[in-house]
């Protein structure tokens, strides 16, 4: 008999948290304010920050960067390369709403999966994404550390 429901792996808050704070420590690094945003795999707002003088458009487009990302497990720099020699898609999927096909937009990966996503926006797109491998690389390394630790 079929299974009727599903369960499915989601980014906590604290994580959520965790991957803010370590992308805002690269933005201040950086110098630029940013808006920084995660969603959970169903694409639902989990943490967000704006950064003092982040722009005001850059709220919309952190969130929507993330929310890109998990929705087809991609990042949004990855979208362009996907669609630009293929007209149908270069002039049809770009009009759907919420989706970014420029950097700062990355899924968010356990062995379990999508867990969610983050979204930067604030900068130029290649700043953006620097800002969002910060906040991915401070969870791999939380993930690590707690790893080894529940190995001992």
């Amino acid at each position: 008999m079929a299974e009727n429901t599903f369960q499915k792996a989601s980014i906590t808050a604290e994580a959520a948290q965790r991957i803010i704070a370590a992308a805002e420590v690269k933005a201040i690094e950086m110098g630029r304010p940013m808006c920084i945003a995660v969603v959970d795999g169903d694409g639902t707002l989990k943490a967000f920050t704006r950064m003092d003088g982040a722009p005001l458009l850059s709220v919309q487009l952190s969130q929507d960067k993330a929310y890109t990302a998990i929705s087809f497990s991609m990042a949004t720099h990855e979208w362009y390369d996907f669609v630009k020699n293929d007209p149908p898609l270069l002039h049809g999927i770009i009009k759907t709403d919420r989706l970014i096909v420029f950097g700062g937009g990355y899924p968010i990966k356990t062995d379990t999966g999508i867990i969610g996503g983050i979204g930067v926006s604030g900068g130029h797109y290649t700043h953006d994404m620097e800002v969002a491998q910060a906040g991915l690389a401070a969870l791999e390394y939380f993930m690590s550390m707690n790893s080894i630790a529940h190995s001992r």
